[in-house]
């Protein structure tokens, strides 16, 4: 990494392929601003038409849980099966759902 790179925000980006996929993360880069991030992420990521949308978010504001935290994270919801869709049971006439 050169010195200017470290000295640019870094932008994670994110690309959905098709209408209805979820946008998929596909990597990083580095850009003076979001629109720049832009960019750089259409010329990186969608050079063969992969993509019909592209989010770029700035690495710093993603806020995210830790592995190692995963079981005191998670387990709470264990003890509460309401949560939990394959709890309720769908009337006949919606039951292919």
């Amino acid at each position: 990494m050169n010195e200017q790179q470290q000295l640019l925000p870094l932008f994670e980006v994110f690309v959905r392929s098709k209408r209805g996929l979820d946008h998929k993360h596909v990597g990083s880069l580095h850009a003076e601003n979001p629109e720049q991030a832009l960019e750089y992420a259409r010329d990186c990521y969608t050079r063969r038409s992969e993509g019909v949308s592209i989010w770029v978010v700035k690495s710093s504001d993603i806020t995210a849980s830790q592995e190692e935290d995963a079981r005191s994270f998670y387990d709470p919801m264990d003890d509460k099966p309401y949560r939990h869709a394959m709890h309720y049971q769908l009337p006949e006439p919606v039951n292919n759902m």
